[in-house]
């Protein structure tokens, strides 16, 4: 094992999106049914950590606001920058002075997805600025293998989550067929999908730690036989073919370096308790 290096502090600015909607109101499911996206970023209420993916009627729904930047190598910095469990504080608006954290990263131009507390967030409109203490991206802690990757998540809040080096526990471990949108796509600033529906008899929740087997997201996110890829859970469901619940990776290594445990009923992921958010 080797020392893990000290990890670099960088303060970065996003504002609260507007959702954005083209020239038609509909997108189409995978029956060829219009339906309206309700939920596709922007600030969404009444969705928190722990529910189920499936619990709203709702497309892409995460439980926060999602925060963009006006200038697009600026967007990109903070979506790549941003780890799950940095600290986010509103500097502007109705509820400036509240504090909360990062839940995750989103594809489709970059977004980062910032947890609030519930009376906090329903004071949030669009255009609030929020800082990001962004740290994590980069490290490896001590005990990691050489062939694996750690992404996208606060130093200290890897350390509170069922993640060693004897074991990852998650909820469910899925296939790589399963794997939709963000394939191929930079796992540092992306989301992975899953495509499963509530028709599949597949228990996800917010928050919930997932194995996906045979995808390598050291980089771009790819199939690699006997290869696994962790990621948190950090948005719900879609009807949108090729889509559905998303993944933020943490974790990614051969499976020979990476032991997942799964536990369908005991398991606990990320939870508002652990950022602080009740």
């Amino acid at each position: 094992m080797t020392a893990a290096l000290a990890a670099v502090t960088v303060n970065l600015l996003g504002a609260v999106e507007h959702p954005e909607l083209g020239d038609s109101p509909y997108r189409v499911d995978a029956d060829g049914v219009p339906y309206v996206p309700v939920g596709d970023g922007g600030i969404v209420l009444g969705v928190d950590l722990g529910d189920s993916v499936f619990a709203a009627q709702a497309d892409h729904a995460a439980p926060g606001a999602c925060l963009v930047h006006q200038s697009e190598a600026a967007r990109h910095a903070l979506t790549l920058y941003a780890c799950i469990g940095n600290a986010a504080r509103v500097r502007t608006g109705a509820a400036a002075g509240a504090t909360g954290a990062v839940l995750g990263k989103r594809g489709e131009d970059g977004r980062v997805i910032a947890g609030f507390r519930a009376d906090d967030l329903a004071r949030l409109r669009p255009g609030d600025q929020v800082s990001v203490r962004s740290r994590g991206q980069g490290c490896r802690p001590g005990w990691l293998p050489p062939a694996c990757a750690v992404m996208n998540i606060d130093p200290d809040l890897l350390t509170a989550l069922p993640v060693s080096a004897t074991h990852v526990a998650v909820r469910l471990e899925l296939p790589a067929r399963l794997a939709g949108n963000g394939l191929g796509r930079p796992a540092a600033s992306w989301d992975l999908d899953l495509q499963v529906g509530r028709g599949d008899g597949v228990d996800l929740r917010l928050g919930d730690l997932v194995a996906i087997s045979d995808i390598d997201a050291r980089y771009n996110m790819g199939y690699r036989r006997d290869w696994v890829c962790v990621g948190i859970v950090v948005h719900g469901a879609s009807p949108l073919p090729g889509h559905g619940p998303g993944i933020t990776p943490i974790l990614t290594g051969p499976r020979s370096e990476v032991a997942v445990r799964a536990d369908p009923d005991g398991h606990v992921g990320l939870t508002a308790g652990l950022l602080k958010l009740q």
